[in-house]
């Protein structure tokens, strides 16, 4: 994970004067979700890598998710809550070496909020659900939409549709 590139990070921009990211895991716990656990039943209920994603945003390596190249049709969901996000048919390679999807199953499903860590602006994608960290949306995706959700793969599980 991530979290020690967002460390030095957050150093480096208090070091020259700019603003520290802002802190979203204090907007979670602020709002409620269907699905919510402390941080120590999230702990147990999820992988470290799982815990930082979801919970902390952190962002897995490029290229290092199963799901990257998974191709079967089915629906990818959360992996926090098991709520079902995202479509096989929406998926696509984006070349960004993580999962990218140009549309969620339902508008309901996914929510967003204003990202600027590390001097960026970007659309945070959480899940409506419990809340936990997906990725990020950007307006460079393919038609229909024009949408490219790039989302952590540790952060989904897949379910296969049924044959």
């Amino acid at each position: 994970m991530l979290n020690r590139r967002r460390l030095m990070l957050r150093a480096g921009l208090a070091a020259i004067g700019l603003p520290l990211a802002f802190d979203r895991s204090k907007v979670i716990a602020a709002e409620t979700y269907p699905v919510t656990h402390t941080d120590a039943e999230w702990k147990t209920l999820l992988s470290g890598d799982q815990f930082s994603v979801l919970r902390e945003e952190g962002t897995e390596r490029p290229f290092t998710s199963d799901l990257l190249h998974e191709a079967r049709k089915g629906n990818f969901a959360c992996a926090g809550c098991d709520q079902d996000a995202f479509a096989s048919a929406t998926k696509f390679d984006s070349g960004t070496g993580w999962p990218s999807f140009w549309a969620p199953l339902d508008r309901k499903v996914v929510g967003t909020t204003r990202d600027t860590q590390f001097g960026m602006v970007r659309e945070a994608v959480h899940c409506s659900r419990c809340g936990g960290h997906l990725g990020h949306v950007f307006d460079d995706g393919p038609k229909p939409t024009g949408l490219r959700y790039c989302l952590n793969g540790v952060a989904l599980k897949f379910h296969p549709a049924a044959v």
